[in-house]
């Protein structure tokens, strides 16, 4: 048992001999980032400064990479900013307005983040922005110069949005009337057409009509006047019938009529 308590004893006073040299070596390595990081962003202070934004941006980066502070967040934003590229200058001064400490520098990340979203003409955001590097620094008067410039933008903005919208809804409107229009037009033309097709149609039955009485006619034997020697046979025969039945009537009044009774 004894032994083993050394062993422990002699591991533990070796564990934090080795801790020790780790934790210092930890620190030595932070201060030695940190001063890294501060270099960098030295040289990128002074690249800003003459107006080379690129090579700024490319030491600010590095910055970053040995220290996330906010400050290089800032500077980076500006940094790129100054190229034109507001897109991504957008998210460096939200995240050093959200991360820094120094009301100062939240203040001024939110002015620019206005100036960023203004270039953008995201004007609404723009204007919510500036409101809240106000509510840091109320007495900035170029954030207040930019506010009113932002609103007027965004007024603007609205009134031409609502004018598109009109402009759009009027061109509807045309279009869907101009349609109605045309149909209107294809129908009133249509309809003299429907009306000569319909009166050809009954010229064209009534001349069938007429076409089959003809063949009915046609198909019915003709009847022709009767010649003089016609004529004369025909009253002839006539006469002889009536010669008969006259005879006839007569032999019936000359029988004597009987009854059934001797007197």
């Amino acid at each position: 048992m004894i032994k083993l308590e050394k062993i422990v004893c002699l591991n533990r006073i070796d564990y934090l001999h080795i801790s020790a040299i780790l934790s210092f070596f930890i620190l030595l390595g932070s201060s030695l980032s940190a001063q890294t990081a501060h270099k960098s962003l030295r040289f990128g202070d002074n690249a800003y400064e003459k107006g080379d934004f690129s090579g700024a941006e490319i030491n600010y980066r590095r910055a970053l990479e040995k220290e996330n502070a906010a400050k290089s967040k800032y500077n980076l934003g500006n940094a790129v900013y100054k190229q034109g590229r507001y897109e991504e200058a957008i998210p460096q001064f939200e995240a050093a307005a959200s991360s820094s400490l120094d009301p100062e520098m939240r203040a001024n990340a939110f002015h620019n983040l206005g100036n960023a979203y203004f270039e953008k003409q995201e004007y609404d955001k723009s204007v919510e922005a500036y409101k809240n590097s106000l509510r840091i620094a109320p007495d900035d008067m170029d954030t207040k110069k930019n506010l009113s410039r932002a609103m007027r933008r965004m007024q603007q903005q609205q009134q031409q949005q609502q004018q598109q919208q009109q402009q759009d809804q009027n061109k509807e409107e045309n279009e869907e009337n101009q349609e109605q229009q045309e149909q209107q037009n294809q129908q009133d033309q249509q309809q003299p057409q429907d009306q000569e097709q319909d009166q050809q149609q009954q010229q064209q039955d009534q001349q069938g009509e007429e076409q089959d009485e003809q063949k009915e006619k046609e198909a019915q034997p003709q009847e022709r006047d009767m010649n003089k020697e016609e004529a004369k046979k025909l009253l002839q025969v006539m006469d002889e019938e009536e010669r008969k039945v006259q005879e006839k009537m007569r032999k019936m009044k000359g029988k004597k009529t009987t009854t059934g009774k001797d007197w």
